[in-house]
């Protein structure tokens, strides 16, 4: 879930933050996160919880995972508006089903999923008397003026994104980011709309043959193919963040709640991983955007090709796992706190730009919601 690039000013808040956070915490030292420390008081409604046996940090779990999934369900509904199942914007989801023909139909299932798990996380978190998670007041960011898109406050920006696709060759590699290794960008993305902006940059009566032929058409397809990889990119993290979170849960109820939502972002991924692979190949690859300039190249030539690029690879590559002595695996990496926890979450998608345009409030809430999250652990 990283992103090598350098650390902005909000970022470095979340360092120095996470910093007075470890020198509290002596258990989590030496993790080198972000943060603040959200108020241990804030997270309960009433002192109900004990006799549940759900514990304070079960609470912060469960509260920055609500956090995330309307943080998720907001941008999912972006798209969902524009090239869903029921999209408004013709040019747009008719670029999608370049890519598969089912893009649409997934992006319509996939905001159903993500408006649920928001919806079911806020309510167990009341039924055990806890706080639930409303970002309402943060609603400030503009839509995009494309045809299709409800013009209402947002959460996220997709305007101009800054793509990680390095879990492209993460999951095609046999090296484990947890113990040290890096990877490549498969596409390196930057400044990219995933959605269509305005029905002069992008017209929405636009025609999608395969290859574009006008630079209308090649935008478009751009846009759709950004969107792709950005797909694969948030369900990814929901991933590694799931199954990172599982490991701090006390109650099992809370480890079950966590372990089933979290199996479903996996099968997000495993589907959006799938679908990136289209863009990057024949007869779609070579796609450029003629207003940004970015090209998507063929992964299966030189001077990409071989396991680490090969676009009809999907399944996780088996990887080291704990210590390189021990046989390889095939599972979800990074599973560590420091490259998977909710820390890392929210600095991965600050880095997406996902929050560009958000107010420093929105950034201190997200971030206490995730320190405090990082700081349970797992009590018999």
């Amino acid at each position: 879930m990283t992103v090598h690039e350098p650390i902005t000013h909000a970022e470095g808040d979340l360092e120095s933050s996470w910093r007075r956070v470890v020198r509290r915490r002596a258990f989590l030292g030496g993790l080198g996160l972000a943060g603040a420390m959200l108020p241990a008081g804030g997270l309960f409604a009433t002192d109900a919880l004990a006799a549940d046996r759900i514990t304070r940090g079960d609470v912060a779990i469960l509260r920055f995972l609500a956090a995330a999934e309307i943080i998720e369900t907001d941008l999912w509904q972006q798209y969902n508006e524009l090239g869903g199942e029921n999209g408004g914007n013709p040019a747009y989801v008719a670029a999608l089903r370049n890519i598969d023909d089912d893009m649409p139909q997934y992006i319509s299932d996939n905001t159903d999923d993500e408006v649920s798990h928001a919806a079911f996380l806020n309510a167990y978190l009341r039924s055990k008397g806890a706080q639930p998670v409303n970002l309402d007041r943060f609603r400030t960011l503009p839509s995009s003026r494309a045809t299709g898109a409800r013009q209402i406050g947002r959460l996220t920006n997709l305007r101009s994104l800054n793509v990680d696709t390095s879990w492209y060759t993460r999951y095609r590699s046999t090296q484990n980011p947890d113990l040290g290794a890096t990877f490549p960008q498969a596409v390196t993305i930057t400044n990219q709309p995933a959605i269509p902006l305005n029905d002069a940059d992008t017209p929405p009566g636009t025609t999608q043959p395969i290859p574009p032929v006008t630079n209308a058409a090649r935008r478009m397809q751009a846009i759709a193919n950004t969107a792709a990889f950005h797909f694969a990119f948030i369900e990814v993290g929901g991933s590694s963040l799931y199954t990172t979170m599982a490991l701090k849960c006390s109650s099992l109820e809370v480890l079950r709640i966590v372990v089933s939502i979290g199996g479903t972002e996996v099968n997000h991924f495993a589907i959006w991983h799938d679908k990136a692979g289209t863009p990057v190949s024949d007869p779609l690859a070579g796609v450029k955007d003629p207003v940004t300039g970015l090209t998507f190249p063929n992964l299966n030539e030189p001077p990409f090709g071989g396991e680490a690029f090969e676009t009809d690879l999907i399944m996780p590559e088996p990887c080291a796992f704990l210590s390189s002595s021990l046989p390889a695996c095939s599972i979800i990496r990074p599973s560590s706190v420091q490259l998977a926890g909710a820390v890392a979450a929210v600095r991965a998608l600050t880095r997406d730009r996902l929050f560009q345009g958000q107010s420093d409030e929105f950034m201190r809430t997200i971030t206490a919601l995730a320190v405090a999250a990082d700081a349970a652990y797992r009590e018999d």
